[in-house]
Formats: C-alpha cells, structure tokens, sequence
C-alpha cells in the first residue's frame, strides 16, 4: 500500500491506516519528550506489532516487517496547503495570468536580447529595460492595429 492510503490526522498528529489502525511517532511515554525529526527532516510514524498482526490488509500492507512504518516530512503541511491552493479555480486564472506575463519576459530576453543588461548602474538597467518594454509594446500595436486596404479602382 502506498502512503496515500493512509490518511493524517492533524488533531492527533497521527496517520490512521485503512484497517482502522492508529500509527504513532512513538507508542510509549516518555518522561522527555522527544522531537522525532530525523537528520533528513523526517518524522517516522509507527504502527504496533499487535495491531498489524490482526490487520486483513497485513499482506498488502507490511508483508515483510512486523509492523508498518510510514514517513512525513516536516514540510508536508506546507506541501498539502499548496496542493489545495493548487486545486482551486482562482489558482487556475492566476496561472493563465502569471503565463501571460511570464512570456513578455521570455519574449524581452530571447528576441529583445535584453538578457544581459548594457548600462551599468540601477537607473541605466531602469532605463534599459524601458526602452525595451516600449519596443515591445509598440510591436504589439502594430500587431493589433488594423492595416488599411487599397482601394482598387
């Protein structure tokens, strides 16, 4: 089974697997508590042995170790905000937004060779960028400006 199957419970701080099964970062009490984070910025949650024994899914599960052992990152609560912002339909207009302008920078640095700055000096690259941002606008006008026909006569 992979760690998707499993689902965390941010209340508790425990994984719970699909036999029903709490895993725990320890099953015992410490005088001390203990952090748990591993040198890899990993939290190990663990399951008891007798609660995996008796488990239906124990071949799927854990077919060779005693007791199942799933791994979260200490970052992971950040990764599942960014994965819910990443579901929603704002995220999606965003996204197109962020395209839109992304492509005038690559389009500024590929065709304008504005990759490499000329003038030295904050107010030079102020001013080199600009005149670029205005070449590019003035091509885009001539782009969406219409071209008269001649008329025929």
């Amino acid at each position: 089974m992979a760690r998707s199957d499993f689902s965390y419970d941010h209340e508790d701080d425990s994984y719970i697997c699909p036999g029903g099964n709490r895993l725990r970062r320890s099953n015992r009490n410490f005088s001390t508590p203990r952090a748990g984070v591993d040198k890899d910025g990993a939290v190990r949650y663990r399951a008891r042995q007798q609660d995996c024994q008796g488990c239906t899914f124990r071949q799927r599960c854990t077919p060779n170790m005693p007791a199942r052992k799933v791994t979260r990152s200490i970052h992971e609560g950040a990764r599942d905000m960014a994965r819910d912002i990443a579901s929603t339909d704002a995220y999606l207009v965003s996204s197109r937004q962020r395209k839109k302008v992304e492509m005038l920078f690559a389009h500024l640095k590929r065709i304008l060779k504005l990759d490499r700055l000329r003038l030295r000096g904050p107010n030079g690259a102020k001013d080199e960028f600009h005149l670029a941002a205005a070449a590019q606008n003035l091509r885009k006008l001539a782009k969406i400006r219409a071209v008269p026909r001649l008329a025929m006569t």
